[in-house]
């Protein structure tokens, strides 16, 4: 029997009150995990949640995502050689999560001697004119190596601007969430309709806009991903589109000894459509290509749990969490 949308509505109201005391127990020991770990030497804690990951990681269902994920980008590649990927993807997101509460002391990059310190870099020059060249700009970034760091570009490499980002759910680790990354990332823009208003008052301004654009996007435009169609979120092809400004790629790259390198990509010349504006579906393209091979540098390094791939058939209908929907509306035009 089909439920009315009141009925559906109700449901939802009861599963929110439901799980209210779980999320504040969550909320509660997510908080006090972020704050204990933040009493450790970065090092140490990166060191503990990598191991920890590695051993728990693969008893959960993200484990069968990303095994499904590597065989679908390298199926040349033996069996053996993919698991070991996989479990080097473990250990980097164990150290990105034991290094997130430490992103302030991680950062240490000094524009006059960029090969010195813990953050690293050969391409100051170009981060300085992008910086410098007294336009707007969008600025994209993946999942790799600690991908937070990228972020930190803008404001403790002197850019005016801010970076998408999406809150999480539970409002208790979302506030903190958003204390860590204050003053480190500068202006924190929501995703949604809400973050689009902001991230084009910050381009009109003269400011730069980064993102990550490597996951799903429902309501995305279609693109070719490791040789298989997937979605791309269009906004920053949009945005660049709406504004005409440079668009640059930036990445981070973990190393040895607890060490990264933050290089750059571009800026890139985007392909343009019959009247000369910027072609959304093909600049994503460009940018998607560029990623896989960022990917295929590094692919332990790359964050190969989410379901990147949904497409069942046609042109039209797309997996959402085992579902199936229609793609009925554009995203939000700015």
């Amino acid at each position: 029997m089909e439920l009315s949308s009141t009925q559906k509505l109700a449901i939802r109201r009861l599963r929110r009150r439901l799980n209210a005391p779980r999320d504040v127990v969550f909320g509660v020991f997510g908080v006090g995990l972020l704050r204990f770990v933040r009493r450790f030497d970065p090092t140490k804690a990166a060191e503990v949640a990598a191991r920890l990951t590695r051993r728990v990681g693969p008893w959960t269902k993200y484990h069968r995502i990303g095994r499904e994920n590597l065989a679908l980008a390298f199926p040349e590649k033996p069996e053996s050689e993919r698991e070991a990927i996989l479990m080097g993807v473990w250990e980097n997101v164990g150290r990105t999560v034991g290094e997130y509460a430490h992103l302030d002391r991680l950062w240490d990059f000094d524009w006059q001697h960029p090969n010195q310190g813990r953050v690293v870099s050969d391409d100051a020059a170009v981060f300085d004119q992008v910086r410098d060249d007294g336009t707007p700009g969008v600025i994209f970034a993946a999942h790799l190596g600690n991908w937070e760091l990228p972020a930190l570009l803008t404001a403790m490499y002197g850019f005016k601007g801010g970076v998408v980002y999406r809150a999480p759910n539970n409002v208790r680790i979302a506030a903190e969430v958003r204390r860590i990354r204050e003053g480190l990332m500068g202006h924190l823009i929501p995703s949604g309709i809400e973050g689009v208003v902001v991230a084009r008052s910050i381009l009109e301004d003269g400011g730069h806009v980064g993102m990550l654009v490597d996951q799903h996007s429902r309501t995305g435009t279609p693109v070719t991903f490791f040789g298989h169609e997937c979605l791309a979120n269009p906004l920053l092809a949009r945005l660049a589109r709406l504004y005409d400004c440079p668009i640059v790629g930036v990445r981070v790259i973990r190393l040895p000894e607890h060490r990264f390198r933050i290089a750059s990509a571009g800026p890139i010349d985007p392909p343009r459509d019959a009247k000369g504006r910027i072609d959304e579906q093909a600049t994503m393209q460009v940018i998607t290509s560029i990623i896989e091979g960022w990917v295929r540098e590094h692919p332990e390094q790359w964050l190969w749990l989410h379901r990147r791939w949904r497409k069942l058939s046609g042109s039209t209908r797309w997996a959402t969490g085992g579902q199936t929907r229609r793609r009925s509306r554009r995203p939000y035009e700015p």
